[in-house]
C-alpha cells in the first residue's frame, strides 16, 4: 500500500498517520525481501545495504534477518534519515510490475506449457548466499536455470530439499588443513512459508518403505515468477534420525542418500498432487532425482488404469534428463538391498518384480552383480536427455553406449544443451550501469541475442579498463579484509594479521582459481616446477599473483591436502604476499573473485569437466579466460578471446598429461598471457588486452547466457516433451 492510497479520517491524528505511513513502508520491504527477486536487482540489494551496512554484511547480506532487527518506526526514521522513500516504492513497484507482466518471452513461446508447467527436480539451488541450500556448481546452475525462467516467464515449477544445516562452513587451521562446521539456518531468517493445498492446508507428504514411513513437510519459496518448493523431513511422525535425514546437503552415508533422493523424487510428485498442479514436462537435473519418474507412471497406472509398460512409455515422453558429469564416481549407485527397503512398497504398486526394478537401472539388466544407477535409470525413464557441452556430449554418448548396443556412437540419444549464467546475478553494477549507456535501451530483455552485445566494441577502451580495474581494486579490498578475519580468528600474531591487510598489489596481473577441490581438477598443476612458478611471482617487472577459493568434500583427503599444499604458501616468504586462498569458497566469494580478477584459471583433465560455468561470469566482468580445452571452453576460445591451454587433447597417462598440460600452462602464460597484460600504451593503458575483453565479452556472453540455456530447453526439450511444438535437440 502506497502513502497515497491512505485516506485517514479527519479525527485521525497525525501519530495514527505516521503509525500508518511507517507499518506501510515496513509491509513493502517485506514483500521485497520474501522474494528473491531482490538479489539480482542491484538497486534493491543496496537498498536494503543502506539501512545498516555493517549488520548487512554480518547476516550474510540476508534481508529477512536484517528486516527482524527494525520496527516499522525504526525504519520509518532510517528511511527519512536516508531518503529512502522514493527508493522503497520504486522497487515495490517494479516487483508488482514484474509479477504482473504478461509481455513477456514466455507468453509469446511457451506454448502449452502455460497450462501445464515444467516440473524441475534438483538436489539443490544456488540462489544466494542468504539462502545455504547448494554446495557449488551444480545448486547455481539450478538457481541460475530458475531466475532465467522466471525473467523469460516460461512457465516452471521447481522441486528440492530444505537443508536447515545446509553445505558446511569451511575453516582452515595454522597448518592448512579444512575443518568442516555446521550450523543451523533459522527458519524464521529463510524466505519461505509453509506451501498449502489449493483449500489453505499445510501440505505433508508420506513416502512408505518397507523400514516404516518417511514424511515431509513443503515450504514455498518465491524466485521472481518461479515457486520453488523444498520438502523438509524435520517433522513429528518422522523417527530421530528421519528429522535429520535433509539436515546436510551431500551428508551422511548411503543410506542417507537413497532416503534423501526418496524424498526428492518421490516426496516432490506427492508435493505437486497435492498442490493440484499437473505438469506438462518433468526435468530432472542429474540421477538425483530420478525416482520422480517411477512416482509418476504409479500416479498414471492408479489414476488412468495404464499397465507398467504403457505407463512407462508415455511419462517417459514427458521426462528430461540432464547429466551433468563424465566422472563415475559422480553417478550415485545403490545396492538391491537399499532398492528393496526404500522402494519396495511402490515396486508393489507398479506390480513389477525385483529384478524389473533392478533392471531399470542396470546397464545389463540380467546382470545380478550389477547395483541400480540413478544415472542408468533416469536415462531409460526419459526419451530427451542432454549433456551440459558439446564436449560432454561426445563424452556421454561413448560412456553410456551399452545401453543402446544396436547402435553406433554417434547416434546414441543424447544431446546437448550448454549451460548458462544468470547475467544479473553475477554481472558487477558498474559493468551494468556501462552496458547500459552503450547497449540497445531494453538489453537485459534481450540479452540472449549476439547483436545485443557488438555495441562493447564501440565502447572507449580506456573506460572498459577503469571500470574493469575498480572491480579489481575492490576485489582486493575484499580479500585482504578476509584474510585479515581468517588470522585473527586463528589467534596468529599482529604481523601475520598486518600482512593480509596488505597482501596483494591492484597493479599486478591477478589470476583466480575456485572450484571445488577434487583432484582432476588439478588446482596445483602451476606448482607442478616451483622455480619456474617463483619466477613468474617475484619477476621485477611483470610478476603475477595468484587467489584460490574452493571446498574439498569433507570425505575427500586428497582434496584437502592440495587445499593444504597451496594455502600454506603464506609460510613461504617468496609466495607470502602474491598467494591468497579464501576460506568458505561461496556465492559471495565466487561473484567477488570473478567481477575482479583479470584472468580465471581452469585446467581439468581433459574431457572430465562437464561444462564449467565460473568461467562465464568472468567473460560478464571482462576478465579473461585461460582454460584446457574442455567443458564450455572448448566450444567457446576462438583465438581472440582468451587464452588455451593445450590444443584439445590428453594423454591416456594421467602422469604424462598432467607433465605436458604444466608445461603448456606455463608456456601460455610466459608467451601469451603476461606479455600481452604488460603491453601499454604511452598512456599506461593495454589496448591488446582490452581489445580481447571486447572480443571475449561481444562473442561470449550471449551464447552463454542462462536465458538462451533456458530458451533452449523449452524449445527442443520442454515443448516436444509436453506434447507442443517440435525442435531438434543438438545432436553431434
Amino acid at each position: 500500500m502506497s502513502q497515497a492510497q491512505i485516506e485517514p479520517s479527519k479525527s485521525t491524528s497525525a501519530n495514527n498517520v505516521s503509525a500508518i505511513s511507517a507499518q506501510s513502508l515496513y509491509e513493502k520491504c517485506w514483500a521485497l525481501a520474501q522474494n528473491i527477486w531482490w538479489s539480482w536487482h542491484p538497486e534493491v540489494n543496496n537498498l536494503f545495504r543502506d539501512l545498516d551496512p555493517i549488520r548487512w554484511r554480518q547476516l550474510d547480506h540476508n534481508p529477512v534477518a536484517l528486516l527482524r532487527e527494525f520496527t516499522p518506526e525504526r525504519l520509518e526514521m532510517r528511511a527519512g534519515e536516508l531518503v529512502l522513500y522514493s527508493r522503497i516504492n520504486q522497487a515495490y513497484r517494479r516487483l508488482k510490475e514484474y509479477l504482473a507482466s504478461t509481455d513477456t518471452w514466455g507468453a509469446t513461446h511457451a506454448g502449452v506449457l502455460g497450462a501445464m508447467p515444467v516440473a524441475y527436480f534438483s538436489a539443490e539451488f544456488g540462489l544466494h548466499e542468504s539462502v545455504p541450500i547448494y554446495s557449488g556448481g551444480l545448486g547455481v546452475l539450478s538457481g541460475d536455470h530458475i531466475k532465467s525462467a522466471s525473467d523469460l516467464a516460461a512457465p516452471l515449477v521447481a522441486i528440492g530439499l530444505f537443508y536447515d544445516q545446509g553445505y558446511f562452513k569451511q575453516h582452515l587451521d595454522k597448518d592448512g588443513w579444512q575443518h568442516e562446521e555446521y550450523f543451523d539456518t533459522k527458519v524464521k531468517n529463510v524466505p519461505m512459508e509453509p506451501a498449502v493445498t489449493p483449500d489453505g492446508k499445510p501440505i505433508t507428504v508420506t513416502i512408505q518403505t518397507r523400514s516404516g514411513n518417511l514424511k515431509a513437510k513443503v515450504w514455498l519459496m518465491r524466485v521472481g515468477r518461479v515457486h520453488l518448493y523444498l520438502l523438509d523431513c524435520d517433522v513429528e511422525g518422522n523417527s530421530p534420525e528421519d528429522r535429520e535425514l535433509t539436515a546436510r546437503l551431500y551428508g551422511g552415508d548411503i543410506r542417507t542418500r537413497i532416503r534423501q533422493e526418496l524424498v526428492l523424487g518421490v516426496g516432490g510428485v506427492r508435493a505437486l498432487d497435492a498442490l493440484n498442479i499437473t505438469p506438462g514436462a518433468y526435468h530432472l537435473n542429474e540421477g538425483h532425482s530420478a525416482f520422480a519418474a517411477l512416482e509418476v507412471i504409479r500416479g498414471r497406472m492408479e489414476n488412468d488404469g495404464l499397465s507398467f509398460d504403457d505407463a512407462l512409455r508415455e511419462v517417459a515422453q514427458r521426462t528430461v534428463f540432464t547429466t551433468h558429469t563424465p566422472v563415475p564416481a559422480g553417478h550415485d549407485r545403490f545396492d538391491g538391498a537399499m532398492v528393496e527397503e526404500h522402494l519396495g512398497p511402490l515396486r508393489d504398486q507398479l506390480g513389477i518384480s525385483f529384478e524389473q526394478l533392478m533392471g531399470l537401472g542396470r546397464v545389463e539388466p540380467q546382470n545380478e552383480h550389477e547395483t541400480l544407477c540413478m544415472t542408468v535409470l533416469a536415462l531409460k525413464l526419459s526419451r530427451r536427455a542432454n549433456a551440459v557441452s558439446s564436449l560432454h556430449g561426445h563424452v556421454s554418448r561413448r560412456m553410456w553406449a551399452h545401453l543402446w548396443p544396436w547402435r553406433v556412437e554417434e547416434e546414441i540419444p543424447i544431446g546437448h544443451i550448454t549451460n548458462g549464467v544468470h547475467v544479473q546475478s553475477w554481472l558487477a553494477l558498474q559493468m551494468q550501469q556501462l552496458y547500459d549507456r552503450i547497449f540497445p535501451a531494453n538489453w537485459m530483455e534481450q540479452m540472449g541475442e549476439p547483436d545485443v552485445w557488438k555495441g562493447i566494441h564501440s565502447i572507449d577502451p580506456g573506460e572498459l579498463w577503469e571500470t574493469h580495474h575498480t572491480l579489481k581494486n575492490l576485489l582486493v579490498t575484499f580479500v585482504r579484509r578476509r584474510l585479515s578475519r581468517q588470522c585473527r580468528r586463528r589467534g596468529e600474531s599482529d604481523e601475520m594479521i598486518e600482512a593480509a591487510r596488505t597482501i596483494l598489489d591492484p597493479g599486478v596481473l591477478t589470476i583466480g582459481f575456485a572450484r571445488r577441490f577434487a583432484t582432476y581438477k588439478r588446482a596445483d598443476l602451476i606448482l607442478s616446477d616451483l622455480d619456474r612458478f617463483v619466477e613468474l611471482i617475484n619477476d621485477t617487472n611483470r610478476p603475477i599473483q595468484f587467489i584460490f577459493a574452493g571446498k574439498a568434500h569433507p570425505a575427500d583427503d586428497p582434496g584437502k591436502r592440495l587445499i593444504e599444499k597451496i594455502a600454506n604458501l603464506r609460510h613461504d616468504e617468496r609466495f607470502a604476499s602474491k598467494v591468497a586462498f579464501i576460506e568458505d569458497y561461496d556465492i559471495n566469494v565466487g561473484r567477488h573473485l570473478t567481477q575482479g580478477v583479470d584472468v580465471w584459471l581452469n585446467n581439468p583433465r581433459r574431457p572430465l569437466e562437464a561444462s564449467g560455468t565460473s568461467g562465464q561470469k568472468v567473460v560478464l566482468n571482462g576478465g579473461l579466460n585461460c582454460s584446457v580445452l574442455d567443458g564450455w571452453w572448448a566450444e567457446a576460445f576462438d583465438g581472440s578471446n582468451g587464452f588455451a591451454i593445450g590444443r584439445g587433447t590428453s594423454h591416456v597417462s594421467d602422469e604424462i598429461n598432467d607433465g605436458r598440460d604444466a608445461d603448456e600452462l606455463y608456456r601460455v602464460l610466459e608467451q601469451e598471457v603476461i606479455p600481452l597484460f604488460y603491453d601499454r600504451d604511452l598512456d599506461g593503458l593495454p589496448r591488446r588486452w582490452v581489445e580481447m575483453m571486447m572480443n571475449s565479452i561481444g562473442s561470449l556472453a550471449w551464447r552463454f547466457s542462462a536465458h538462451r540455456m533456458v530458451m533452449d530447453y523449452v524449445k527442443t526439450a520442454y515443448l516436444p516433451a509436453a506434447g507442443g511444438s517440435s525442435c531438434s535437440m543438438n545432436f553431434p
